[in-house]
């Protein structure tokens, strides 16, 4: 409404005076009251900021919900607040530092078998995947190939000072990339035909610490694994460098640029369960592929010169 439209009645202009002197009288009646008695100590107020001045250094909070609109890069308060100023905390600059983010960085990809898991827990299961497994053997012995089995096994660990060690649960054969045999020994026992593939000394078996895995199969279940090859021993003849204790993960890492994972709740998990896990299952079977994989790898380096590594064996000693 424009005011010189219209001229302004004799009514309304009595209701502006009356208004005016109700305004006037009562703060007539503050002023008063505040020289009345001036020993009353003065009250205490909060003193709201003033947001819209830019020369006070006082910012104010960040909601969570403003803080979690910075950490998603800044969509949602930006929508709402336009392009204003860099020190507003509604532009998206403080949301870095509000929540920091943690980031898990994976350096290399992981290594993991890939073809079929055949998956035993009773005797008749098991004697047929060594039937199986000496129809590779076969094959690779008429193509005038060395017979070579990446061999593992597993068991509960005990984690009470004193307690017996439990028997080996779970050994894991493979020889090639198409498929490898995960058996729950620990149900089904070790049959007399899985023993004498075991016991043979014509196909070799390799493994890291392969020769204590054999010494526990042995005590555990009375049976003697023979041809053994210790992929850390072989990896200290083959690779430059001092000798070193070499882990399965370290050597995979080294020859292939691949990560070998351990999950530790897995590895130390329950290995005598009735039915094992489809984890525990790609965790049994790609240890024994890489065994095998790592000594493919290795057999193809040439050996290190004797003297070479007799001189690094001494620098290692001293």
């Amino acid at each position: 409404m424009d005011w010189d439209d219209e001229p302004v009645s004799q009514e309304e202009l009595n209701a502006i005076e009356a208004a005016f002197d109700y305004a006037s009288s009562l703060f007539q009646k503050r002023k008063t009251n505040s020289t009345l008695d001036t020993n009353t100590p003065a009250k205490i107020c909060r003193r709201l900021p003033d947001w819209e001045s830019h020369d006070r250094k006082f910012q104010p909070r960040v909601s969570r919900f403003e803080a979690r609109s910075k950490l998603n890069g800044g969509i949602e308060s930006n929508s709402k607040s336009g392009s204003g100023s860099n020190s507003s905390p509604r532009n998206g600059s403080w949301g870095s530092r509000l929540r920091p983010h943690r980031v898990k960085v994976t350096v290399n990809p992981s290594i993991k078998f890939g073809g079929q898991i055949v998956y035993c827990r009773t005797v008749p299961e098991v004697e047929k995947a060594t039937a199986e497994l000496m129809e590779l053997i076969e094959a690779k012995q008429k193509n005038m190939e060395q017979v070579t089995l990446g061999l593992d096994i597993e068991w509960r660990p005990s984690f009470r000072r004193g307690e017996v060690p439990r028997k080996a649960a779970v050994m894991q054969i493979c020889g090639d990339t198409s498929r490898c045999y995960v058996l729950h020994i620990v149900h089904s026992g070790i049959p007399p035909t899985l023993q004498l593939l075991l016991e043979d000394p014509k196909y070799l078996k390799v493994g890291v610490c392969i020769a204590g895995d054999a010494d526990k199969v042995s005590k555990d279940y009375n049976v003697h694994i023979k041809s053994l090859e210790d992929l850390s021993s072989l990896a200290n003849h083959k690779l430059d460098g001092v000798p070193r204790r070499w882990s399965l993960a370290a050597l995979t890492e080294m020859l292939t640029g691949k990560e070998l994972e351990k999950p530790k709740n897995i590895r130390l998990g329950n290995w005598e369960v009735g039915i094992l896990s489809e984890d525990q299952l790609q965790y049994a079977a790609t240890d024994a592929f890489v065994s095998w994989h790592i000594y493919e790898i290795l057999k193809s380096f040439p050996d290190r010169p004797q003297n070479q590594v007799g001189e690094q064996v001494d620098a290692s000693k001293s």
